[in-house]
């Protein structure tokens, strides 16, 4: 199901996808919040907004944080990773959903949606996006990676960015993080790719809310 608006799908269709995955999720599809994404380290509070109108002029960021129940939060993917971060020690709980491509993760958005949620016991989730397997990259970007992650994210010119991700996760203070490790590009029949289709491709995506 097709989740992205600036895919050259009728809207009217992509819109009916979001409101079955709201559905489907138990989320009030007129409050939730979406973003206009832009590779970057920006995360916000998420206010009620409604994700069904392809009119609306969202936020420009990244990632979203909400403590109020019920406040849906939803990005879409077509490569990069959906990660979900939740404060859950007995505090008001607390979630966070990012979009984390490579530019994003080398600028900071996993720090910003930690800082977000503020102290507590965190644990994170690491959705479907291009692997290890499939991820050619050029000295631009295996550069900075190899000097800020080590060479373990790096093998044959392919970048590792899930474990780049989860290091970062690690690093800010998350100290469960659960991946599930499948390639968006390996599985045509899951998921949308941007790079295996070329640019012409749908959007997957993570919806979240706190219970």
């Amino acid at each position: 199901m097709n989740l992205g608006i600036l895919t050259g799908d009728d809207p009217e269709r992509v819109v009916e996808n979001r409101r079955r995955l709201a559905r489907e999720a138990a989320i009030d599809a007129d409050r939730a919040r979406m973003a206009w994404q832009r590779h970057g380290r920006e995360v916000v509070k998420a206010a009620p907004e409604g994700i069904l109108k392809p009119g609306t002029q969202h936020s420009a960021c990244d990632g979203f944080w909400s403590d109020e129940p019920g406040q849906g939060m939803m990005l879409v993917t077509a490569d990069c990773l959906p990660v979900a971060i939740a404060r859950a020690d007995g505090r008001r709980p607390a979630l966070a959903v990012l979009h984390v491509g490579w530019k994003g993760l080398l600028g900071g958005i996993v720090a910003s949606g930690v800082d977000a949620l503020g102290e507590g016991q965190l644990a994170a989730a690491i959705g479907p996006g291009i692997g290890p397997c499939c991820y050619e990259v050029g000295p631009d970007v295996a550069e900075p990676y190899e000097a800020r992650f080590g060479r373990e994210v790096l093998s044959d010119g392919k970048l590792d960015l899930w474990r780049a991700t989860e290091r970062a996760l690690n690093e800010a203070g998350v100290g469960e993080v659960e991946r599930t490790d499948l390639c968006s590009f390996c599985h045509p029949e899951l998921f949308f790719s941007h790079r295996r289709d070329r640019g012409t491709t749908g959007r997957q995506g993570v919806i979240a809310a706190v219970a």
